[in-house]
């Protein structure tokens, strides 16, 4: 498998994943299944690639832009990277549809917030924030 393949693959899986979880009944098993199974199945793929590839990448590293950058020249490095993105995404998603359902805030509310975090990451955090400490809503706690 290409460095395209397994970048068009996670892609695949990831936004499968966050259809099941915005769509589909929250049953403990889908949820189990995206926690335990594809986080982490994302999680052990990113775990492989940069154990075998990480430190093949020459003068690459995380204190100096120019070391991020010749990290990410690496197409495998790129594909790990997606692949963090990705897991911690969607685990964040599932611990805001957890938190927001226990919350009783509604599907209809949920959907934009799980779909800003597919695609922006932090800022669908920051929005599912401030919609657990609007008044009427309790805080949302871990």
């Amino acid at each position: 498998m290409s460095w395209d393949q397994a970048f068009t693959a996670a892609n695949a899986v990831a936004l499968l994943s966050w259809i099941a979880l915005i769509a589909l009944p929250r049953w403990p098993a889908l949820i189990a299944l995206l926690r335990f199974g594809i986080v982490g199945l994302i999680a052990a793929a990113y775990t492989v690639i940069v154990a075998l590839f990480f430190f093949r990448v020459e003068g690459g590293g995380y204190m100096t832009l120019a070391e991020v950058k010749r990290l990410f020249s690496s197409d495998a490095v790129i594909v790990a990277g997606w692949l963090h993105v990705i897991a911690l995404d969607l685990f964040a998603g599932l611990w805001i549809a957890e938190r927001l359902d226990r919350h009783g805030i509604g599907r209809l509310i949920q959907a934009p917030i799980l779909v800003a975090t597919f695609m922006f990451g932090p800022f669908g955090l920051l929005v599912a924030y401030l919609v657990g400490l609007m008044p009427g809503t309790r805080r949302l706690s871990a």
